[in-house]
């Protein structure tokens, strides 16, 4: 019979996993092993996971790499072990964009300019490089940028509307970049962080032109200060389109089936949702914790990425963590559930948390330090509460990023409670 720290620790086993599945390095080299890039390439690597892709890259394809441009999220780049191999690295704002994220598309603008005409390009795109890199259309500043994203990061809105606003007020994405690839050959890799795993949705479409029957930004509820910089984007932007050879890589399918195969291994029944979570955070919790609540012994696997609907002034946290605390309040008081939220990016919100590990003891241990959850849920304060009651998770930067994971435990009951 398990106790509830061995549990914690199994459930934390199976999460990392799920994420190990998806590492962007394994999954670009593996990929390459098998589909060699025939001649000698030049290399552009986009979003969080963009560190971890290059040196994927960079063991598959060895010599015949000769140079290239990473851009991605401080703290995420092993920047001389990529210097050294002739790729420059650049840092760009996230989840806001910054002054770094456009010198970032300046910087990628210019790298493709100064390419031979017939360089084959290897590009790696993950999620992030909407926000870490852009080329805005003229008229429109960083304060416009930062306050567009800003409002749609609170807004509820799901990533493939997000990313149409951001499309219109771009001029590399929606497949904008395309006009500065020529007539090269282009290969690209993607890790999804977006349902359907769309290439066109994936870090705004960057390297996809727009079919002209996409949900259109004006027909969005925005605040009319966005509706006046959004601008139709330009389905008909190639004169000769590129050679452009776009391939999923990494997905949260991969890693949800290898969260479930970890819990196997470990000797639990396991069941995988294929259902997408993408509910408000709040809703979602509680509604899985209430599925946990009327299950058998096991593990159940579910994946997706819940919205939040910030108020002004939001606290600290993010959205799994907002999950997490509203299934806290489901369990609360039951010495044999434990449930996970968290970001295979290793990221959660704005700060260093991926998300949070709560079982029934949760809500007592932060009422003891004086928290109250309904409060905490109200104020978007997740993150405090869950730092109070010790159950945040904290992973770093894993080198993958395909949307969140969570997951659900029933072990058998116990009597003896370890609730601190």
């Amino acid at each position: 019979m398990k106790t509830i720290r061995e549990a914690r620790s199994e459930l934390l086993r199976i999460f990392n996993a799920g994420v190990a599945a998806v590492d962007g390095r394994t999954a670009v080299a593996g990929y390459l092993a098998q589909h060699p890039m025939g001649q000698n390439c030049s290399l552009v690597a986009l979003g969080k996971a963009a560190g971890a892709m290059a040196q994927g890259a960079i063991d598959a394809l060895g010599g015949t790499l000769l140079d290239g441009l990473v851009i991605s999220k401080p703290g995420h780049l092993d920047r001389p072990a990529l210097e050294a191999r002739r790729l420059m690295t650049m840092e760009g704002g996230h989840p806001l964009p910054d002054s770094g994220s456009l010198e970032a598309g300046r910087a990628l603008i210019d790298f493709l300019s100064q390419l031979p005409p017939d360089r084959d390009l290897l590009f790696l795109i993950s999620g992030g490089a909407s926000s870490l890199v852009e080329v805005l259309h003229p008229g429109i500043g960083l304060d416009d940028l930062r306050r567009v994203n800003q409002w749609l990061l609170g807004s509820g809105f799901s990533i493939e509307k997000m990313n149409r606003v951001r499309k219109s007020i771009s001029a590399i994405k929606g497949g904008g970049l395309l006009r500065h690839i020529g007539e090269r050959k282009v290969t690209g890799l993607l890790i999804s962080d977006v349902r359907w795993d769309d290439p066109a949705v994936i870090g705004s479409g960057l390297l996809v032109a727009e079919q002209g029957n996409e949900e259109a930004p004006g027909s969005l509820r925005l605040p009319h200060w966005i509706t006046a910089l959004t601008l139709p984007i330009d389905t008909d932007q190639l004169a000769v389109a590129p050679d452009v050879d776009l391939h999923i890589v990494a997905s949260l399918h991969d890693a949800r089936e290898a969260a479930a195969q970890a819990a196997r291994a470990l000797g639990y029944e396991t069941q995988v949702s294929h259902a997408f979570i993408n509910a408000t955070a709040e809703n979602a919790g509680r509604r899985l914790a209430l599925e946990l609540m009327d299950s058998l012994p096991g593990v159940y696997v579910w994946g997706g990425e819940p919205s939040v609907l910030l108020p002004e002034s939001p606290g600290r946290g993010g959205r799994n963590q907002h999950l997490a605390l509203s299934a806290a309040t489901v369990i609360e008081g039951s010495d044999d559930i434990l449930f996970l939220s968290a970001g295979t990016d290793g990221s959660d919100g704005p700060g260093e948390d991926a998300g949070a590990l709560v079982d029934g003891g949760t809500l007592g241990r932060a009422r003891r330090r004086g928290f109250d959850p309904d409060r905490s849920l109200a104020a978007a304060d997740s993150g405090s509460l869950l730092a109070a009651s010790g159950d945040l998770i904290q992973t770093g930067p894993t080198g993958t990023n395909v949307m969140d994971l969570m997951i659900g435990m029933r072990i058998a009951k116990s009597h003896n409670h370890e609730f601190e």
